[in-house]
C-alpha cells in the first residue's frame, strides 16, 4: 500500500476519535528511521496539548489500529504535539500562521539564499511572501520549499 493512501486511511480512522476528545489532527506521517517504522500522529487544540491528551488518543487509536490492522509490518505509534517550532505542511497551516515568524528552507538557492527567516505575510496557490529584515518582501515559490517551521514562541 502506498504511504499516501495509508495515511488517508489512518486519518479516516483517527479523526472521529480526535474529534470526540476535542482535538485536531495536525499531521500524520508514517516513516522508516534506523530500520524501524513509526506512525506519528501530531495533534493540536486551542489552549495547547497536554500529555493526557496524547495518552487518551494514543490508547483509543492503538486499540482500533490493532483491530483494523492497516499496517502489516511492526511499527511504533507516537502521538504528540507538533511543538512550538512546528513544521507547516499544508496550505491551511500556512494560512493559519500568517503574521508569525517562520524559517523557510529551500531545495535550491533563490536570490543567493537557501534559507529565509521573517514574518509570513501572504499565502497564495503558488507562493508565500515573507517579510525579511528591513521590511523587504521575498516571494518564495512553494515548489522550491523544502520545509517551513514556525520560529519563536506561540
Amino acid at each position: 500500500m502506498k504511504v499516501e493512501s495509508l495515511i488517508k486511511e489512518i486519518y479516516g480512522i483517527v479523526e472521529p476519535m480526535a474529534n470526540e476528545l476535542n482535538l485536531e489532527i495536525y499531521h500524520i506521517e508514517y516513516v522508516k528511521e534506523n530500520g524501524e517504522y513509526y506512525l506519528r500522529i501530531y495533534i493540536d487544540k486551542d489552549g495547547g496539548i497536554f500529555l493526557s491528551d496524547c495518552e487518551a488518543l494514543s490508547r483509543r487509536v492503538s486499540d482500533v489500529l490493532d483491530e483494523v490492522d492497516p499496517i502489516k509490518e511492526a511499527y511504533f505509534l507516537e502521538v504528540s504535539s507538533p511543538g512550538l517550532n512546528r513544521r507547516l505542511f499544508t496550505n491551511d497551516h500556512y494560512v493559519k500562521f500568517v503574521g508569525r515568524e517562520v524559517l523557510v528552507r529551500l531545495t535550491k538557492a533563490l536570490d543567493g539564499n537557501k534559507n529565509f527567516k521573517g514574518i509570513l505575510k501572504e499565502v497564495n496557490e503558488d507562493n508565500i511572501i515573507v517579510e525579511l529584515e528591513g521590511e523587504k518582501l521575498q516571494t518564495i515559490p512553494k515548489d522550491k520549499i523544502k520545509s517551513t517551521n514556525l520560529e519563536g514562541e506561540i
